[in-house]
């Protein structure tokens, strides 16, 4: 499924800036995705596929601790 994407520009503090790309960076996204992740957190919305993302945790051994691995982005995300 192909989903449209509106560009939407916002002003951040610097600090909040720097956090934004620090977490971005650890966890090997984007900043967009980021960001669509804190606003559909913020507005209740599920994504249908929370856990797809899995495969790019950069942990090897993921097949030996997938459930605390996927809770930890659990986590993460709220």
């Amino acid at each position: 499924m192909l989903t449209c994407m509106v560009r939407t520009v916002i002003k951040l503090p610097e600090e909040i800036d720097a956090r934004l790309r620090d977490e971005a960076q650890r966890r090997k996204i984007t900043i967009s995705e980021l960001m669509r992740e804190a606003i559909e957190s913020h507005l209740g919305l599920q994504r249908r596929f929370g856990a797809a993302a899995a495969g790019h945790s950069g942990h090897f051994d993921v097949s030996e601790r997938v459930e605390e691995i996927l809770a930890d982005e659990v986590a993460s995300s709220h």
